[in-house]
């Protein structure tokens, strides 16, 4: 047995610092954290102290047992969690359940996995830090308060089944509140003059003029001036320039980067990371500084020498601009320079590419501009165009790498400029005056949320991702799918002396890709920062974010912080309970012209919907969805009234009815059992029954079966995974090695009977009778499984030796209790219901 015992949080991160310590060091994973506030209760003593109540996790007991035993015949445990807050919890959570002996118990830490870096922490051990356990509780702690109180006055004022976060709740805010600008923008319309001269060697460049007019008049007026005008060169300076290397990644940056060059979203970038990390490519990738150690400088500089050349060298300190940022890490880079690309999986590699790059060029030399700037006069008025152009004398660090841009209104980088002299004569190619619109405000991106709510000191590096995910996840949010629609524009044009006007088009509007709020986004955070404005105030939440800060450095007691927030919060969350209206977004249309029934949309039990009359009318209201793509903010009554006529009977085909309607997942057509989605953007109004008989024809060919195995039919389809077969209720992935479309009997036959042997040997029991299996399920877990109870058990849990017994009590434990139904209560009098309130009644 290992005399010592490394504890640390990942299996992958374990199997990579186990290469480097000796036959002394046995590497164990805790897999994350093992214990944590409950689930179903609050689990934090509002009343007295608020000491948190944590408990380990069904699926940790295994683990918990497992590292107990080992600790025990250790002669020294070390715990080594990551150096972060959350890292520290980890490894205080692990000597508290474990009951460590303290003095048989070193905390290493160390922020890359190296063999250098994990040999220096083993010889620099230190204590756990409670200082920063304490900044991580306290976070856990009023995130669970202001979320555990928040969400039943959502299920009671707004809908069932909604949360809030203090994070969560900012970060929907923002998003609204940007919508609500784009919503309010009015574009304004301008001509924009652009032209292209020649020199008097027949070099062609571009040129615009400074200013727009404000009319098309105006710009055909500007044009006409210039039909019989001279142009010369008015001015040409040149002046010598240097552009500097932006500053390493830290986990914003890495973020916002990685979406912009390599289109990654937010949690995407972190899990490569962390891959990265953990295969000690990398340092560690939660942090807010831009340092580089003296050591990584050097590895830098000689590299930087080795591959370019002494000019190309520049050693650089950076300072951060972040607020508050938190411990004290290094910037994210390679753990080696000398590492240029690694051959590991294609996301994991790219990511690489671009921490190396952007690491190795922070330590580069600037690169050397000409910047030229050129005014064209014209005989025949006192406007003056101009010319950019920039020329890169000496490249230095952009050799390697150029940071990318959020901005959408940034014109194209300047080019070269062809040779010129001041009163040279320029001839005119042509002129055109462009009618442009201005923009509304961009909506944010994965990115450009996260350097919004780094900007604003609201949430930290660890936040970021799981905040992201979190909106979209509970469908406050939703990414964009609008390509943007076409709008016309006008544009004159000058050409030997004509001006002719033509008509262009152009897109606008695109949403792809962008962060919108859905209808529920708009009326949580419309209710929120109506009732409980100091918890969705920006200010408020960054001054939480450096109460936690002040905690991590022992400036500030945790638990007097909490009782001071606990005290103002609680009593605003009593009185919005009891004395708040609902919230339902409505908004009243007009009238139907048939009843004369107010037209209002809502949003209901199942969704936002259109209302036709009100419960006050002796008939029941009519209701109909909005469709997927239709929004309780936007939508007219033209459009509200179209829904009534759905569903709409087109007429029969092949005996069978075909219905045309909106559903969940937007409009579709029935036929018999069958249903047809509609083309992307068809209105479902639109459909004719030729129309639709065209995509049944198209459904039943798509599943007509390619092929008889044992009497049951082969189907093919393509999903979210990709293309695959379908026999007897399998589906299985067609991958690249075969040409789907052109499946042979022998590739069809093989693909089936390859699946049917996995799923044979994925079970490792079955127990028939009882209707209960223990199967393999993905990264080396397994699962236990009866009808639709599943409950999975972490990797640890070694199942071959699992008996039927203890695979019930899995099952028992995860199957929902029934409750048992109350007896009718005695009628009371009549003088007693009098009195009884309308709702009480309702509720019991």
């Amino acid at each position: 047995m290992a005399k010592n015992l490394v504890i640390v949080e990942s299996p992958a991160k374990a199997k990579t610092i186990e290469k480097f310590l000796g036959k002394d060091f046995k590497v164990e994973s805790s897999f994350g954290h093992i214990s944590d506030l409950p689930s179903k209760e609050l689990g934090v003593d509002v009343e007295g102290d608020f000491n948190p109540k944590y408990e380990v996790s069904t699926d940790k007991k295994a683990v918990v047992k497992k590292l107990k035993d080992l600790a025990k015949k250790a002669e020294m445990v070390w715990l080594a969690s990551d150096e972060d807050r959350e890292g520290e919890a980890i490894a205080w959570h692990l000597a508290e359940t474990l009951k460590l002996d303290k003095e048989k118990t070193k905390r290493i830490v160390f922020h890359e996995i190296t063999k250098s870096a994990i040999l220096k922490a083993i010889e620099n051990p230190r204590g756990i830090d409670y200082d920063l356990v304490d900044a991580q509780q306290a976070r856990r702690v009023l995130d669970r308060i202001v979320g555990y109180e928040l969400s039943p006055v959502l299920w009671r004022k707004v809908k069932g089944g909604l949360s809030a976060g203090r994070v969560q709740s900012v970060s929907v805010r923002l998003i609204v509140e940007k919508e609500r600008d784009i919503q309010g923008f009015s574009p304004v319309a301008s001509y924009r003059i652009d032209a292209e001269f020649s020199n008097e060697d027949g070099q062609s460049f571009k040129a615009k003029l400074p200013k727009n007019f404000s009319t098309k008049k105006e710009a055909q007026k500007f044009l006409e001036k210039n039909a019989q005008a001279d142009f010369k060169v008015a001015d040409l300076q040149k002046k010598p320039a240097k552009k500097s290397p932006a500053a390493p990644f830290t986990t914003s940056t890495l973020q916002q980067e990685a979406s912009r060059k390599l289109y990654f979203s937010v949690s995407k970038t972190m899990t490569m990371a962390q891959r990265l990390y953990e295969a000690g490519l990398i340092t560690y990738m939660r942090t807010d500084s831009v340092n580089l150690s003296d050591e990584a400088k050097k590895g830098a500089e000689a590299e930087i020498r080795n591959a370019y050349g002494d000019q190309y060298s520049k050693s650089r300190n950076y300072k951060g601009k972040a607020k508050g940022a938190q411990e004290a890490h290094e910037a994210i880079r390679p753990t080696n320079f000398a590492v240029h690309s690694v051959d590991i999986d294609y996301d994991q590699a790219r990511l690489y590419d671009l921490i190396w790059k952007r690491s190795i060029a922070s330590q580069m030399s600037e690169a050397e501009l000409e910047r030229t700037n050129v005014k064209i006069s014209a005989s025949t008025h006192k406007e003056t165009f101009t010319a950019n152009g920039e020329v890169i004398t000496f490249d230095g660090f952009l050799k390697v790498y150029l940071e990318g841009t959020d901005d959408e209104d940034l014109d194209e980088q300047d080019g070269m400029l062809p040779a010129m002299k001041t009163n040279e004569t320029l001839l005119n190619s042509y002129i055109t005056a462009t009618e442009r619109y201005t923009r509304p405000p961009a909506r944010y991106t994965e990115a450009s949320l996260v350097k919004k709510l780094e900007e604003l000191g609201i949430g930290r590096p660890s936040t970021y991702a799981p905040t992201i995910s979190t909106i979209q996840n509970r469908n406050y949010v939703e990414k964009g799918t609008i390509d943007g629609e076409e709008r016309n524009y006008s544009q004159l044009k000058l050409q030997d002396g004509t001006v002719n006007d033509v008509t262009l088009s152009e897109k606008v509007g695109s949403d792809k890709g962008k962060l919108v709020p859905t209808d529920i986004g708009m009326i949580v955070t419309d209710f929120l920062v109506n009732h409980f404005e100091s918890i969705l105030d920006y200010s408020f939440t960054a001054k939480v974010e450096a109460d936690f800060d002040e905690i991590a450095e022992g400036k500030e007691d945790w638990k007097k912080m909490m009782r001071s927030f606990y005290d103002n919060f609680h009593p605003i969350v009593e009185d919005v309970k009891e004395n708040a209206d609902r919230e339902s977004g409505e908004r009243i249309l007009g009238e139907d012209p048939k009843t004369g029934k107010r037209v209002s949309v809502r949003l209901g039990k199942f969704g936002p919907m259109v209302q036709i009359g009100t419960v006050d009318d002796e008939e029941k209201p009519q209701f109909a969805s909005l469709s997927p793509d239709q929004q309780l903010n936007s939508i007219t009554f033209e459009e509200a009234m179209d829904l009534f006529q759905l569903p709409k009977n087109l007429g029969n085909f092949e005996d069978e009815e075909v219905v045309v309607n909106n559903g969940r997942f937007g409009p579709y057509v029935k036929f018999g059992d069958a249903y047809v989605s509609l083309p992307k953007g068809t209105d479902p109004l639109s459909v004719e029954l030729d129309d639709a008989i065209v995509l049944i024809k198209e459904k039943q060919k798509a599943d007509a079966p390619i092929y008889m195995y044992q009497d049951l039919p082969v189907q093919k389809g393509k999903g979210r995974f990709g293309p695959y077969i379908k026999w007897n209720n399998l589906f299985i992935n067609v991958n690249k090695k075969y040409d789907w479309d052109n499946l042979t009997d022998d590739e069809i036959v093989e693909l089936i009977e390859v699946k049917v042997q996995k799923e044979i040997d994925k079970v490792i029991h079955n127990w028939e009778e009882e209707g209960i299996r223990v199967e393999k399920a993905r990264w080396g877990r397994h699962n236990v499984i009866k009808g639709k109870i599943k409950v999975e058990l972490a990797k640890t849990v070694d199942v071959t030796e699992m008996t039927l017994e203890e695979a019930a009590k899995l099952i028992e434990a995860k199957t929902p209790k029934k409750k048992a139904r109350k007896k009718a209560a005695p009628k009371k009098t009549a003088a007693k219901k009098t009195t009884t309130k309308k709702t009480t009644a309702k509720k019991k």
